[in-house]
């Protein structure tokens, strides 16, 4: 049975698709054979429609509520721009308490050939971006984008940044253990107008 929707702590995680624009070094669904914690997050193939996933987390969130649900799984969730957004918007007509959260690599813009920040403001109250590097050489070694976005990749991801600080809170990331230069990157991140965090490199569960 495909795990379209699964717990992490306080909250719960929305697995859309398997698909993604990058093979990020750390990336830890090849390390784990598509597992996480006590779940199998592998679609093979067979992406939800957002009636599924809506009917899912309504039986999660009648178990036990929780106070924030994140589009998070084991691809890149804007790469399913369509279902994301009606997702998004049924969650916040269902629940209008619980914090939206998206977690992405930023290249959504780019994906879908137009800027989406203001699609997604409507219903997402954070975005947590993958910036992964203040440095564009850096971070096309760390990410190792597709062919099709490697060109534009690094600067796309930056214009999205910016495009979504002013709409809602944003934060960019880094991986930590993959020697950034974190003041770098802090400054940066202030100049794009968003806040920093360090993520924790997983190597084991």
């Amino acid at each position: 049975m495909k795990q379209i929707v699964y717990r992490f702590k306080d909250a719960l995680y929305i697995n859309l698709t398997n698909r993604c624009p990058n093979s990020c070094v750390f990336c830890i669904k090849t390390k784990f054979a598509m597992r996480f914690d006590k779940y199998d997050l592998n679609l093979c193939g067979q992406e939800p429609t957002s009636e599924e996933v809506i009917s899912v987390l309504q039986k999660e969130m009648a178990q036990e509520p929780v106070k924030e649900i994140v589009f998070c799984g084991y691809g890149e969730p804007t790469m399913r721009l369509k279902t994301l957004l009606e997702t998004a918007e049924k969650i916040k007509q269902l629940y209008p308490q619980v914090k939206l959260r998206l977690n992405t690599i930023g290249l959504g813009s780019l994906v879908n050939g137009r800027d989406i920040s203001g699609e997604l403001a409507k219903n997402i109250d954070e975005i947590s971006i993958s910036l992964n590097s203040p440095d564009a050489q850096e971070w096309q070694k760390i990410v190792r984008p597709k062919a099709e976005y490697a060109a534009q990749g690094y600067q796309a991801m930056l214009a999205f940044v910016r495009a979504c600080a002013p709409k809602m809170n944003t934060i960019v990331s880094i991986v930590d253990k993959q020697n950034i230069d974190v003041e770098k990157t802090k400054k940066l991140a202030q100049e794009l107008g968003a806040k920093l965090r360090i993520r924790e490199f997983i190597d084991e569960m």
